[in-house]
């Protein structure tokens, strides 16, 4: 796995690639020191992951994520941070990056790169608790509007929680293809880009509780 590092602390990136590369499978293709440099870096190097900070000098590590995933919707963003700010939590989940982890796990580090590597979201818990009143939402959903039916509903909770494909097939003896197609139906129904959308959709509308008829 390659991974790209942005920090504006020199130290830090130092440290994160001692960290991440302490980890045979990983290594630390780059380093750079603000959201410019992390777009040029990004095109230049192709990573699989972009690990970056949010508040930096000149362009933050959010208006930058927001024009990589413009340019190309497959990227994979994690920021690290020690901000919980409501509304960097907000712009974060909704330009699509992967996870959003504060800087204070740094043993949670190279499982979550893993993780976003697999194909998972890593939102803390710290962090999930926050989405349903930051994002705000209905009393209840209707589901024949979005023709779902339980089936979709448990996906799409196991999906919130995280899961990878892998883990979601285990769970429901089903084989990974047909999880990874039941997915893709339920983003098509929803007209969502990926599954931090759906996600967030989840938890907008309540159905971590239920509330839905």
């Amino acid at each position: 796995m390659k991974v790209l590092v942005i920090d504006d602390d020199q130290l830090v990136c130092a440290s994160l690639k001692t960290i991440i590369e302490a980890d045979n499978d990983i290594s630390v293709i780059g380093l750079g020191h603000d959201g410019k440099a992390a777009i040029d870096l990004f095109h230049r190097m192709k990573p699989d992951i972009l690990l970056m900070d949010i508040r930096m000098q000149g362009m933050t590590g959010l208006d930058a994520g927001e024009q990589i995933l413009m340019e190309d919707p497959s990227a994979k963003i994690l920021y690290l941070t020690t901000f919980l700010d409501d509304e960097y939590i907000v712009k974060a989940l909704k330009i699509g990056a992967k996870g959003y982890m504060v800087k204070q796990n740094f043993e949670s580090i190279v499982p979550s790169l893993k993780a976003v590597a697999a194909g998972q979201t890593v939102f803390g818990s710290d962090i999930i608790v926050k989405i349903p009143e930051l994002m705000g939402h209905e009393e209840k959903i209707v589901l024949d509007d979005y023709d779902l039916n339980e089936k979709d509903l448990e996906m799409i909770g196991h999906v919130a929680q995280g899961l990878s494909n892998r883990e979601i097939a285990g769970m429901l003896f089903l084989s990974e293809g047909t999880v990874r197609n039941r997915i893709s139906l339920i983003l098509e129904k929803l007209s969502l880009r990926d599954r931090t959308q759906l996600a967030i959709f989840y938890y907008k509308n309540g159905l971590d509780r239920n509330k839905f008829i």
